[in-house]
């Protein structure tokens, strides 16, 4: 594989074009007057005073913005929760489980998760069913550690064996450092995951399954005469905050998983292990301006669209158009964009036939030298093998080139 030089991203707003190695030069746009702030360097995230692991990641391109001890094992605690809406509606897609299914509050579930516990309880009746959409909403909202025992024993039979769909979903989620033992985040041994795996995590959820990630912004719910406000404090000071979870336990401290969206950009942050409920609030809240305030989004390419047209030998046509399969998003400080650079990663000859969608070589993404993005080329047209008297001609000529 050899680099080939890519037009820098920010002349492709401007109207150049690179096209079989020619630029073409069209009208350009008119240039963006400089901000006095744009040559500034970012200020340092607002690190919560008291935490074990924080973080603050772009919903679009999953990029980490700040953090600390990312990889770092804690307690997940009731954030464990967001696993188990997960997997509900993962198993929900594959028809395995239905939003009306009768949902036994099963006497396990209550003696272990129920009102005489430590731990936040959703008040369905022991021995009876409710439906699985208000059952898991008594789990989301009022973070109930029996509602959840109750739908771990309804969607694989018992807790250990739901904790099997846990680990497994989570590992093809790409959460590397997590291992669930249970549906609830009460401390257990060896119930462990990382402020990155919790990102990546919420990032899913409002991806794959965004009607169960709507569950999270929901305020109150009753069950009975018992209504029981969200715990998520920030839903009540941030209209763009959405979700996601909140959980505590003595060796776990204070931890809190938020996003919010403004305008077309959204971040996720990660909290674990603050001081107070109020003080997690305080600190996500901080993280979630700060990334705001200073970064924005960019979509650098469409999925599709030819980026460059290498040589092909053999083939009946003589160039094939590669792109990116699926759209190429970066998260940059403000007012950075003009500096980002692309080069692509392109093997010394192709020869045909190549496919539609073959992996032919990368395209990357740099910032003051700093690689922060990068994806696959693959064709966007297949080539064909050419004819005889050509493949033998090209035989030829590339036996003399080389």
């Amino acid at each position: 594989m050899h680099p080939r030089s890519l037009l820098p991203v920010a002349l492709a707003a401007a109207g150049v074009v690179f096209a079989s190695g020619f630029a073409v030069a069209q009208t350009p746009a008119p240039a963006r007057p400089a901000a006095l702030s744009d040559n500034l360097p970012v200020p340092d995230a607002p690190a919560p005073k008291v935490s074990k692991a924080w973080l603050l990641m772009d919903y679009a391109t999953g990029q980490v913005l700040a953090g600390e001890n990312v990889d770092a094992q804690v307690e997940p605690a009731s954030i464990t929760k967001v696993m188990t809406s997960y997997v509900i509606a993962a198993e929900m897609a594959a028809g395995k489980v239905k939003a009306t299914d009768p949902v036994m509050m099963t006497e396990h579930a209550w003696r272990e998760g129920g009102a005489g516990t430590d731990g936040s309880y959703s008040g369905f009746e022991v021995n009876k069913t409710a439906p699985l959409e208000q059952m898991e909403k008594g789990m989301v909202v009022q973070s109930g550690n029996d509602a959840a025992i109750a739908l771990a024993e309804h969607v694989a039979g018992s807790e250990q064996a739901f904790a099997q769909l846990m680990n497994a979903y989570a590992k093809r989620i790409g959460m590397q450092h997590s291992h669930f033992v249970n549906p609830h985040g009460l401390s257990a041994e060896g119930h462990v995951t990382t402020a990155h795996d919790l990102a990546l995590l919420g990032r899913a959820l409002i991806r794959d399954y965004p009607e169960a990630y709507s569950y999270n912004k929901i305020k109150e719910f009753t069950v009975g005469p018992i209504t029981q406000p969200n715990r998520n404090l920030l839903l009540w000071r941030d209209a763009s905050v959405d979700g996601i979870k909140t959980g505590h336990t003595s060796s776990a401290g204070y931890c809190l998983m938020a996003s919010a969206k403004r305008g077309d950009q959204r971040l996720i942050s990660v909290v674990m292990g603050d001081s107070s409920e109020n003080q997690r609030a305080v600190d996500s809240q901080a993280l979630l301006n700060w990334g705001f305030r200073f970064y924005e989004t960019h979509r650098l390419y469409e999925a599709g669209k030819p980026l460059a047209s290498p040589k092909v030998w053999k083939g009946e046509g003589d160039t094939v158009p590669v792109g990116v399969a699926q759209p190429l998003l970066v998260s940059t400080p403000r007012g950075k964009y003009d500096r980002l650079k692309a080069t692509m990663d392109l093997p010394k000859s192709l020869i045909a036939p190549i496919a539609k969608g073959q992996h032919i070589g990368t395209v990357k993404v740099t910032l003051d030298g700093k690689l922060i993005a990068q994806a696959p080329l693959v064709a966007t047209a297949a080539v064909e093998e050419g004819g005889f008297f050509k493949r033998l001609w090209h035989e030829l000529l590339m036996w003399w080139n080389d």
